[in-house]
C-alpha cells in the first residue's frame, strides 16, 4: 500500500485502540486526517507465529502487533519507507529464523537489553522518525480464554478454549472471552494517551481477540468514560471466519456491550456500501443506545479490482472521522 499523508500539520491528537491489520489501517487513516500526534494502544495477547515463539522463548510481551503499528507510523521519507518494509520483512527458509519478522527480533533484543518493551518501542520510534507512539495496553503478556459452544454433541455445553490463535480459529461459536490473569496490570501510558486525546478510536479488527480485550480492563473503560475526547468504535466490514462467523453488525455491538456494560462511547461507525433495511437500521441504533451511542454510516471500504476488498480505506475512514467529529 502506498504511503498516505496528512493534509494539515495541526490536527487532532488521535489515540487508536486495537491490533493487527485493523489497527494498521486506522493509524493510516489518522495520518490522512492530519493528526498532530498518534498513539497506538495495542493488545498483547498474541500467541501465534513469530510473536508466539518469542513470547514463549523469552517471556516477553508478544511484539507482532506492536511491530505492525510501528511500521504504520514511520516517517514519510525514503529512510522511513525502508524502515517500514524492513520492520515487516519476514525471513524465509526452513531454519530457526524462518517466519520471524525483523521488527519482532529487533524489539525482542532491545527489550531484553533494557528490560522494558515500552523503552524498546520508543527507541525504534525515534530511529524510524515515527509520527506517533506505540503503547502496549499492558506491560505483561496476556492470554485470552473463551467460552465456546458447538464443540460438543450437546450445543448447550460450553467448552473453554485458551489462546488468541485458538479463539480466532475455533469452529465453535464464541460466547464470551476473558483475560488471564484476571486482573492484569494496565499501562499508565495507555491510560494517559486516552485521557489526553482529542479523538479515540476502537477497532476494527478481530472482535474477540483484538478489540474486546481492551475493554475487559476496568482502568481502560474508566479512561474511555472520563476522556474529553470523542470516542468512536469502528465496526468491521464483515464477520470473520472463526470467532465471529455469522455475526451481524448488530451482534458485534451487543457483544461489546455485554463484555463492558459500564462502557460509554459516542458513536459506532458502520460501512454503508451494503444496503440495509429500515428495520436493520433501527436495530443497530437500539443496540448502540445500550452503550450511550449512536450509529453513523459512511462508505469506508477500500476498493479493489474485483470489488471484494475487506479492508477499510484510510482515505475514506479519515474523511468519515473528520466529518462526524465536526458534526458533534
Amino acid at each position: 500500500m502506498s504511503r498516505t499523508e496528512p493534509t494539515t500539520p495541526t490536527g487532532p491528537v488521535v489515540t487508536s485502540l486495537g491490533g493487527g491489520h485493523g489497527l494498521y489501517q486506522t493509524l493510516q487513516a489518522a495520518r490522512v486526517a492530519g493528526a498532530s500526534f498518534i498513539n497506538a494502544v495495542v493488545t498483547v495477547a498474541d500467541d501465534g507465529g513469530s510473536s508466539g515463539r518469542l513470547r514463549r522463548e523469552l517471556d516477553i510481551v508478544p511484539p507482532g502487533d506492536l511491530r505492525m503499528a510501528l511500521a504504520s507510523l514511520t516517517a514519510d521519507s525514503p529512510e522511513g519507507e525502508l524502515w517500514r518494509t524492513t520492520l515487516q520483512h519476514r525471513f524465509g527458509g526452513n531454519g530457526a529464523m524462518a517466519g520471524h519478522a525483523v521488527g519482532n527480533l529487533l524489539l525482542a533484543g532491545l527489550a531484553e537489553e533494557s528490560g522494558d518493551m515500552q523503552g524498546a518501542l520508543d527507541t525504534v520510534a525515534r530511529w524510524t522518525g515515527s509520527v506517533g507512539r506505540v503503547i502496549p495496553v499492558s506491560p505483561q503478556p496476556l492470554e485470552i480464554e473463551a467460552d465456546v459452544a458447538g464443540l460438543d454433541d450437546d450445543p448447550r455445553v460450553l467448552r473453554s478454549v485458551r489462546g488468541q490463535v485458538a479463539v480466532a480459529t475455533t469452529p465453535g461459536e464464541v460466547r464470551r472471552v476473558r483475560l488471564l490473569p484476571g486482573e492484569p496490570e494496565v499501562s499508565g501510558e495507555a491510560v494517559a494517551a486516552i485521557l489526553g486525546a482529542d479523538l479515540v478510536t476502537i477497532g476494527p479488527g478481530s472482535w474477540f481477540s483484538s478489540v474486546i480485550p481492551h475493554v475487559l480492563m476496568p482502568e481502560i473503560v474508566a479512561a474511555l468514560n472520563e476522556t474529553p475526547a470523542q470516542v468512536a468504535v469502528i465496526l468491521n466490514l464483515s464477520p470473520e471466519t472463526g470467532e465471529t462467523h455469522g455475526f451481524t453488525t448488530e451482534r458485534h455491538i451487543h457483544v461489546l456491550g455485554q463484555h463492558a456494560p459500564e462502557l460509554r462511547v459516542d458513536y459506532f461507525l458502520a460501512d454503508n456500501s451494503r444496503r440495509i433495511t429500515d428495520g436493520e437500521r433501527r436495530n443497530l441504533e437500539r443496540a448502540a443506545a445500550g452503550v450511550g451511542a449512536t450509529v453513523e454510516f459512511a462508505d469506508v471500504r477500500a476498493t479493489s479490482p474485483d470489488g471484494g476488498s475487506n479492508l477499510h480505506s484510510p482515505e475514506k475512514l479519515a474523511a468519515a472521522l473528520l466529518a462526524f467529529r465536526r458534526s458533534r
